[in-house]
């Protein structure tokens, strides 16, 4: 097991509220986000393959409560079976889904469940926020550690607009994306331990050592430029 901290903390002021902003309640980019997540859901459905009483951690979840966010929550029948981890004490997500359990994580904290706790542990949009590759491997080893099946989703950099900014095209490089971030204000997501962009190559980065990963494409289905990518380790 690995000895370093999980540290699933992006800076306070890029928290819950930050992540949605370009997509605000009843926009049109909001329909677009739920959509493509409602793939993401299909998907996981067909990979992890759950049954009735199968048990599901749900790493990172969301206090903002629209239809882009907490897809599994909002989809799936059997809440009863998920259990729920996230930065905020989440009041909101709590009222909203009571029959599920909630654990708070601390910065710079593990997963705080046993061994194989899990039948499937899944994240969705969180992976690029945890602040270095080193923190991305990390994430996977915990989910790894405490579930059979793994599940995690991540906005893919060659979608043609970036998902937390609304930059069109020039994030396909580094150079381009800081570029356009300092134009429009947006200079913060430039900054790793904000944002990573996840290429395949990058999220294949992030498996354990040892471990067989399927990495595929998910969300809206443009093909290589499709808006999300999926690794799945069972």
């Amino acid at each position: 097991m690995p000895t370093d901290v999980l540290d699933l903390t992006p800076r306070a002021s890029l928290r819950d509220e930050k992540y949605y902003e370009v997509a605000p309640p009843s926009s049109l980019a909001e329909r677009i986000v739920a959509a493509a997540r409602d793939r993401i859901h299909a998907d996981f459905l067909r990979l992890c393959r759950p049954r009735p009483e199968s048990t599901i951690l749900d790493v990172g979840v969301s206090d903002v409560l629209n239809d882009a966010a907490n897809v599994l929550e909002r989809t799936y029948p059997h809440r009863a079976n998920i259990t729920a981890v996230g930065l905020g004490s989440a009041e909101a997500f709590r009222e909203a889904y009571p029959e599920i359990a909630y654990r708070q994580v601390s910065d710079d904290c593990r997963l705080p469940f046993a061994d194989d706790s899990f039948d499937a542990a899944v994240s969705n949009a969180v992976l690029e926020h945890v602040g270095s590759r080193r923190n991305q491997q990390l994430m996977l080893a915990e989910m790894c550690r405490v579930a059979r099946s793994v599940f995690v989703t991540v906005p893919h950099r060659f979608f043609p607009i970036e998902h937390h900014t609304a930059v069109p095209f020039l994030h396909f490089t580094d150079a381009g994306f800081r570029l356009a971030c300092r134009l429009l204000g947006k200079a913060d997501w430039t900054r790793e331990e904000n944002l990573i962009l996840m290429t395949r190559a990058r999220l294949a980065q992030a498996v354990p050592a040892g471990r067989v990963a399927k990495i595929g494409h998910t969300g809206l289905p443009l093909g290589p430029f499709s808006s999300n990518l999926y690794l799945h380790i069972a």
